[in-house]
């Protein structure tokens, strides 16, 4: 504990902003990270606890106190080794995570929580700029090989985990570059897509092989599932080919809306609106690109990818943008006696949204309405909730105009045609079966098969699909090896 009493002494500084006119002129981050004596003074405000119940609400269950104390210290070399023990990629969630740990930072109790993320951002900013971040060769060869499929999270944990055991790794991805939904699905202004390629050289010198552009199995043609692939290669071949198969692709089916109307033009999933935006960006040319400029646009749905979208259509230059969000407005301030140390129910405003967004709550599409084919507005009607069902306000349908609708409604499971060209089992929600237990963790059904990330559990965080590709690593290591060193 590096200050006794600096959860009294100093309060939670903030990451900064640069100002909104200025970041919407462009896609770069514009997140300002704390300098050295702020991340000092947050890190000071850790109270060390003697049951950390921040490592516990992290999923890879960072080793928080100790990392704060040496960035109180400003033992920062010391502060990366350790946050590297449990975290393949501090630099993805120290952008992108909502930060589960600071919910269940004792602080947080009855005070502002410890800023965690923003430590974390520091540490990672810091050792990328002192070169300290560098290939990790493995001592030895195990001669085995494993195919991972989906370069996500997921799959780059379990590839890098795996090659530093020693094992032949090849990392298929059906995209034209690494990344899956880090790279096509959040967008330059949140997270560059600098922070992974300079992973990929990492894990390249480490030894894993990149195949971009490959599909495993199929995809239905009729198919809304970004897919820039040139070759496909059957599961069969990779059964034969590698001695282990560890399945980490996405949860790539988007959740629809089947009202009337869905057919018209300009009504449209998020992933065909964010994705090509992030292949612009890349340099890449996009025919007939998805805009926004001049359009009012409404999205429906009001999580992460329903933000996402607000503050690319208003870089677009969108003449309104409108986000939906059928559940009624949570309120401002949780009851933290009541949800501590568990994630809390609270309203929370993105910068996305500072940028300029009307937020409706309570609200429900009844239909799209177009003219000569094209959506033009949506009847909404306001809902409520009565006895635990949802029901209509009488007399509140309203119709609202539209140029442009952009579902966002999150994702109901992988894409089922992967599972099935594997033979693999599906649970109850679509995903692939696989227990976490360990003995036999992350299997499937098919022999030497295995899977992790949103594939096995739905729709979730990054941090979530690290932990799980570094603990399939683990399953991997054990099954082929009968023994692993690899951290759990």
């Amino acid at each position: 504990m590096g200050k006794i009493t600096g959860f009294m002494e100093y309060e939670r500084i903030e990451e900064g902003y640069k100002p909104v006119t200025e970041r919407l002129k462009n896609y770069k981050e514009f997140v300002i990270g704390l300098n050295d004596a702020q991340a000092g003074k947050q890190a000071a405000r850790c109270m060390d606890c003697g049951t950390p119940f921040c490592t516990s609400g992290c999923p890879v269950n960072n080793i928080i106190p100790d990392f704060n104390d040496m960035v109180f210290r400003a033992d920062w070399k010391n502060a990366i080794d350790t946050l590297h023990s449990t975290n393949n990629f501090p630099e993805f969630t120290g952008r992108i995570c909502p930060a589960p740990c600071e919910a269940a930072c004792t602080l947080n109790v009855n005070d502002d929580a410890v800023g965690i993320k923003s430590i974390e951002h520091a540490i990672i900013d810091r050792a990328w700029s002192e070169g300290w971040v560098t290939p990790q060769l493995p001592k030895h060869q195990t001669g085995k090989k494993v195919a991972i499929v989906g370069s996500g999270p997921a799959g780059m944990a379990a590839a890098q985990q795996l090659a530093r055991a020693g094992h032949d790794v090849t990392l298929f991805e059906k995209n034209d570059r690494i990344g899956g939904l880090l790279r096509y699905g959040i967008p330059d202004f949140k997270m560059e897509k600098t922070h992974i390629d300079r992973r990929v050289k990492q894990m390249q010198a480490e030894g894993v092989q990149f195949r971009t552009g490959v599909m495993v199995g199929s995809l239905p043609k009729d198919s809304k599932v970004t897919n820039w692939a040139k070759e496909t290669i059957a599961p069969e071949q990779l059964q034969k080919d590698f001695d282990a198969v560890i399945l980490t692709g996405g949860a790539e089916q988007s959740r629809d809306l089947p009202v009337p109307g869905r057919d018209l033009d300009g009504v449209h999933f998020a992933m065909e609106f964010l994705p090509t935006q992030n292949k612009v960006n890349a340099g890449d040319k996009v025919k007939g690109q998805l805009r926004a400029e001049g359009k009012h646009v409404i999205v429906i749905g009001g999580g992460d990818t329903g933000s996402d979208c607000v503050g690319t259509s208003n870089r677009h230059g969108a003449a309104s943008v409108t986000q939906f969000e059928l559940m009624p407005q949570p309120p401002e301030e949780e009851n933290r006696p009541m949800t501590w140390p568990y994630w809390p129910i609270k309203l929370r405003t993105s910068s996305s949204h500072e940028e300029g967004c009307e937020r409706e709550f309570a609200i429900s599409t009844k239909e799209l309405i177009g003219e000569k084919g094209k959506v033009t507005g949506l009847k909404t009607v306001r809902v409520e909730w009565k006895d635990g069902k949802m029901v209509e306000v009488p007399g509140s349908e309203k119709i609202l105009k539209a140029d442009l609708v952009l579902l966002a409604m999150g994702f109901v499971s992988p894409v089922a045609s992967v599972l099935e060209s594997f033979g693999i089992e599906k649970d109850n929600r679509g995903n692939a079966k696989a227990s976490t237990e360990f003995t036999g963790g992350y299997a499937t059904n098919v022999p030497k098969v295995f899977a992790a990330g949103d594939i096995r559990r739905g729709q979730s965080l990054v941090v979530w699909a690290i932990r799980e590709g570094r603990q399939a690593a683990r399953a991997v290591d054990e099954f082929l090896m009968g023994f692993s060193d690899l951290p759990r």
